[in-house]
C-alpha cells in the first residue's frame, strides 16, 4: 500500500513494501556489449573517487536520536566513479523518452508536495500527510509537475529530477547501465576526503562572508522561508560549489537514494569493507537532506546523516545520483 508520508523526519515509520528487482553488481561477459550501449545512454560526467578508508558515522554529535548514525567505524572502499550531480529533469526526460516509462507518482495519480509550494485546483489537493502537516498529497504531483499540474519544468532542465521512487531510480540505472550507490560510497564521496567533518567542505555551515553554502530552509519552519539562499525548492545541481572530489550539493537540495536497506543498528556490525547495507528491510536509505532541512526540526543536512523512505515512496524533495557500473572491456 503506497504512502504520502515522507518518513524523513522523527517518528515517521516506514511501511511494508514489495521485494524490489535486485540490482547489478558486477558485469557478465554475455551483458558487456549492452552494458557499453547503456553507458552512453547516461550523458552525465564522472567523478573518480578513490578507493580509501575512512570513518563512517556521525563524529560531531550532531545526529539525530534514533537514525543509526553511530557508532563511527572504520571502512576501507574500493575505487568507484560516480556522477557530480544529482541526475536531472534534462537527464530523466531522455530515460522517459527513450522507453516511455511511468512513474510511481504518474502510475498512482499523486505524491508529496511541500505546501508552499503547491500549484494545483483545489480539488487535487488530498489533505495533509500523518506527523508531517505541511506535506500535502497532491494528484497530477509528478516529476514534469513537481508542483502539481498547474506546474511545470519551463526553465528546469538542469534540476534535479524530484517525485522519483527508488523503484523509479533503479529503473533509470538499468537503463543507462548504472547503478546506484551504496551508502558508504555516498558519505565516502560526499566527505570529499575531508574525515569527520559535518559538511562536504567542513564544520562550519556559512563562508567567511556570511553567505550560504547550500539550499536547505531559511527562516521559520514550516510557515516562512526567508529564501536567503535564494530558492524555496529546488535549485540547479551546479549551484553552490563543489566539494574536494567534484561533487556538487551532495547536501540540501534534494535527498537521495542509495541501495541500501535502511537498518538504524546496522553500523554496529557492518562489515569493514564495502559494505553493502543488511541483507533485508522494508525502506531504503536515503541520504544529504534537502531544501526543507532546518535545525528546527531536520538537521540531516550533513555528511553522516541518515533517513528512509519504503522503495515506491514520492516526493518533491527526493532524487538520486548513479555510479558507474565497473569498467567494461
Amino acid at each position: 500500500m503506497r504512502t504520502v508520508q515522507t518518513a524523513l523526519g522523527p517518528g515517521d515509520p516506514p511501511v511494508a513494501a514489495p521485494e524490489p528487482e535486485p540490482g547489478v553488481t558486477a558485469l557478465s561477459p554475455a551483458a558487456t556489449a549492452a552494458a557499453r550501449l547503456a553507458t552512453s545512454r547516461h550523458t552525465a560526467a564522472e567523478v573518480d573517487v578513490p578507493g580509501g578508508r575512512f570513518r563512517m558515522g556521525d563524529a560531531s554529535g550532531d545526529g539525530n536520536p534514533g537514525d543509526g548514525e553511530g557508532p563511527v567505524h572504520p571502512v576501507v572502499l574500493s575505487p568507484f566513479a560516480i556522477d557530480p550531480t544529482p541526475v536531472t529533469n534534462a537527464d530523466f526526460a531522455r530515460f522517459v523518452d527513450a522507453t516511455g516509462y511511468r512513474t510511481e507518482a504518474e502510475t498512482y495519480g499523486f505524491s508529496a508536495v511541500f505546501h508552499l509550494a503547491v500549484r494545483a485546483a483545489v480539488h487535487e489537493v488530498m489533505g495533509p500527510a500523518a506527523g508531517t502537516p505541511w506535506w500535502l498529497g497532491v494528484h497530477g504531483a509528478d516529476w514534469r509537475h513537481p508542483h502539481g499540474s498547474r506546474s511545470d519544468l519551463e526553465g528546469m532542465d538542469d534540476h534535479p529530477v524530484v517525485h522519483v521512487s527508488w523503484n523509479d531510480a533503479m529503473a533509470y540505472c538499468r537503463w543507462a547501465g548504472r547503478r546506484l550507490p551504496t551508502e558508504a560510497e555516498w558519505e565516502y564521496a560526499s566527505r570529499g576526503g575531508l574525515d569527520g567533518a559535518r559538511y562536504p567542505w567542513g564544520d562550519r555551515l556559512l563562508d567567511d562572508d556570511g553567505k550560504w553554502r547550500c539550499n536547505i530552509w531559511q527562516g521559520r519552519f514550516p510557515t516562512r522561508n526567508d529564501l536567503d539562499d535564494g530558492y524555496l525548492t529546488t535549485a540547479p545541481v551546479r549551484t553552490f560549489a563543489p566539494n574536494a572530489f567534484g561533487l556538487w550539493q551532495t547536501v540540501g537540495n534534494v535527498w537521495e537514494w542509495c541501495s541500501d536497506w535502511y537498518d538504524p543498528g546496522y553500523y554496529a556490525h557492518s562489515p569493514e569493507r564495502d559494505p553493502q547495507g543488511p541483507p533485508s528491510g522494508s525502506a531504503r536509505v536515503l541520504r544529504g537532506g534537502s531544501y526543507l532541512c532546518h535545525d528546527s526540526y531536520c538537521n540531516r543536512y550533513r555528511n553522516s546523516a541518515r533517513s528512509a523512505n519504503t522503495p515506491d515512496s514520492s516526493m518533491g524533495n527526493a532524487g538520486f545520483r548513479t555510479v558507474a557500473l565497473g569498467p567494461v572491456t
